[in-house]
């Protein structure tokens, strides 16, 4: 009887669960099966996407590999067959041989108290960029600039000087082999000589608007070179460069001779050090031989005429510099001073052609000239500096018939200059300068220049 109770209770109970648990157990079933096979879509979808990423990196490394075999046993072929294989490689390239590009913008207002054609330095014949420049706004002379690196063993710098009467120049194109043995760098091309400490600065560089009256007496502005230099800076603790060059002497004070070999040679050594924390300074020597045929300046005579000079001879020339600067504890962020000066001595002997009222005739001529500047430049507070500049020009001994008419003179050519800038970047500067040009004893000179230097794009240190 106990035994049938209980199977009539379980029978009960199982009536009573069943239906539900058996409804329950198909909605769950069809939802699971439901997600399994969303599952099993998005699975299978991310597993071929998977293997196909897989597929592509297996061949693009397999094509590498292939590559790099092939080229490390192909013989050496010229530069024209050596194209890399694929338009990746290429571009890569040529991304990597892009050149720096840079622009200077130089402009200026000047106002001056004489025509400047007028403009000319007592005793001395002249040549070259000369003068103050025209009056009024002016764009002044702007640079275009390209450098890079070649390869290994070489770089290159190309400098375009676009001019104030609209014409373009080629003002530096030179490389640099960076292969040579035992520290020698050389250079070839045409570049901005070693002669001196200013004349390898490009102008925006200067600390005044304009070249010394020195550097336009005796080298007309800035001697440029067409030819080789080699550089060679000693392995010691105080600095230590000897530099020679060979060219063509087309710059004045030489002139184009049309001739094989080398038609100027220049000789240079600078050395210099610091003086503990604050101080540091530069000394150098240099020496200019070149040569003229023909090299024409026209002059008045004591009496107003007017005369075309031609000399044909040799010119040589020394130059001293010194450059000391200050800054405290080697920082010249706040406050700064450097002081610079050089000195030119120039010695020209051979013949002296004069053409005056429609007549030739020529003479031996000889002289023994000079120059310095002299100057200093205080940064007295962050971004502004001034500057003070004296110059100096001994005419010297000057011999030969036409000579004694036209160039004799016991007048010293002078000038007085001071400069305040602004200097708000590395990449701008506004300069506000006046001058007292004293020439000759009949011509004087007050000369005014507002200038603005802008700087786009890469633009490499410069020197000391």
């Amino acid at each position: 009887m106990h035994k049938r109770m209980l199977v009539a209770g379980a029978s009960a109970l199982a009536l009573l669960a069943g239906p539900p648990a058996r409804a329950a157990s198909d909605a769950d079933l069809e939802t699971i099966r439901t997600q399994i096979q969303a599952l099993k879509q998005d699975y299978d979808a991310r597993i071929r996407a998977l293997e196909e990423r897989l597929k592509a990196a297996e061949a693009d490394a397999a094509q590498a590999k292939s590559q790099a075999a092939a080229i490390a046993a192909a013989p050496a072929a010229p530069a024209a067959s050596a194209a890399p294989p694929t338009p990746a490689s290429a571009t890569r390239g040529l991304a990597a041989f892009n050149p720096a590009i840079s622009a200077i913008l130089n402009g200026q207002y000047a106002n001056l108290s004489r025509d400047p054609r007028e403009w000319r330095m007592a005793g001395f014949l002249q040549g070259g960029e000369v003068g103050p420049g025209r009056r009024g706004f002016s764009l002044g002379e702007s640079e275009l600039g390209f450098s890079a690196n070649v390869d290994p063993k070489f770089s290159g710098n190309v400098i375009v000087s676009l001019t104030p009467e609209d014409t373009v120049s080629v003002e530096e194109a030179y490389g640099i082999f960076k292969g040579a043995p035992a520290g020698i760098v050389p250079k070839f091309g045409r570049f901005f000589s070693g002669l001196g400490y200013l004349n390898e600065q490009h102008a925006h560089v200067w600390d005044f608007t304009d070249a010394p009256l020195a550097y336009q007496a005796f080298l007309g502005g800035q001697y440029q070179q067409n030819g080789v230099q080699a550089t060679w800076v000693a392995p010691t603790d105080r600095f230590l460069e000897l530099g020679a060059e060979v060219g063509n002497g087309d710059s004045f004070p030489g002139t184009p001779r049309d001739k094989n070999g080398a038609g100027d040679a220049v000789l240079f050594a600078r050395t210099g050090g610091d003086v503990g924390d604050s101080h540091s300074w530069q000394a150098g020597v240099s020496y200019l031989r070149t040569g003229s045929r023909s090299r024409e300046d026209d002059v008045s005579d004591l009496l107003g005429a007017d005369a075309a000079l031609r000399f044909t001879g040799h010119s040589r020339l020394w130059n001293a510099s010194f450059v000391w600067k200050w800054a405290p504890h080697g920082d010249p962020h706040y406050r700064n001073f450097k002081l610079q000066g050089e000195y030119l001595w120039r010695r020209e002997e051979g013949d002296l052609d004069l053409a005056s009222a429609g007549a030739a005739s020529g003479s031996p001529y000889s002289s023994r000239q000079s120059g310095a500047y002299l100057q200093a430049i205080y940064q007295f507070m962050p971004l502004w500096r001034f500057g003070l500049r004296y110059d100096w020009l001994d005419p010297g001994d000057v011999e030969g018939a036409g000579a004694a008419v036209f160039l004799a003179s016991s007048f010293h050519p002078r000038r007085a200059t001071a400069m305040v800038d602004w200097t708000p970047s590395e990449f701008s500067r506004v300069r506000l300068q006046f001058g007292r040009a004293q020439l000759s004893p009949l011509f004087s000179d007050n000369e005014l220049f507002v200038q603005y230097i802008l700087s786009l794009g890469a633009h490499g240190a410069h020197i000391f």
